[in-house]
């Protein structure tokens, strides 16, 4: 099996030493699983530079919430002694003025202007759920996101679905997890607001009248899980 190290230059050396230990052999292209050593954001910076082939997260970083509870080192040897599964996990597909974007976290809608809140409007399957919101925004989280902004907002997580969460709205907007095949249309009244996935530093500025859709997208990612 073909194994490529995604890591920062300065993480890099600190594990290679461990993976070649163990006889796990590197190559620079054609990976079969990706080896991601870092925290939660090189891990998904690891899904955008190699979109589909299976990761396995190391851990690098105080913060790194879907790393396994193992150390390093005994995660390399059950790869090595091929004790793991691979679990496929849901993307999501964002389309704006034009713009496709795919996330694995989530998307993100927020105020453009951190002094003024936003006005918007959310349909799920053409139906408008709540009434107008008036507030920073909304985050549109998969499970595996759910553990990140998601999970800052509604103080909770989901393991199957797409969550919505409401950002600081000036009235009550509760959560809501629905099924993977739901369409979501968020409708700007009042902007200016920008849509980003990610937290990826590309993002697209939104005005009074634009709208972003958002659902499953056709691409999946997956992680290698130890036995």
């Amino acid at each position: 099996m073909r194994f490529l190290l995604f890591a920062d230059e300065k993480n890099y050396s600190t594990i290679l030493p461990i993976l070649k230990r163990d006889g796990i052999v590197l190559v620079d292209e054609n990976p079969d699983v990706v080896i991601s050593f870092g925290g939660d954001g090189t891990h998904i910076r690891s899904e955008h530079a190699y979109p589909g082939i299976p990761k396995l997260f190391l851990k690098g970083s105080n913060i790194c919430k879907q790393c396994e509870s193992l150390a390093n080192d005994e995660i390399i040897k059950h790869l090595a002694d091929g004790k793991y599964r691979i679990e496929p996990l849901i993307k999501l597909k964002t389309v704006t003025k034009g713009k496709e974007i795919i996330g694995l976290n989530d998307i993100t809608i927020h105020n453009g202007d951190p002094r003024h809140a936003i006005r918007y409007r959310v349909f799920v399957n053409e139906k408008q759920i709540n009434k107008e919101v008036i507030g920073d925004g909304i985050v549109v989280a998969t499970p595996f996101g759910s553990s990140g902004y998601y999970r800052s907002i509604t103080d909770g997580t989901f393991e199957v679905g797409i969550g919505l969460a409401f950002n600081n709205s000036t009235e009550q907007a509760d959560h809501i997890v629905l099924k993977d095949n739901s369409i979501i249309k968020v409708e700007i009244i009042r902007g200016p607001a920008l849509v980003y996935v990610d937290n990826r530093q590309e993002f697209v500025n939104l005005i009074d009248g634009d709208s972003v859709t958002i659902e499953k997208s056709s691409e999946i990612a997956s992680v290698v899980r130890i036995l």
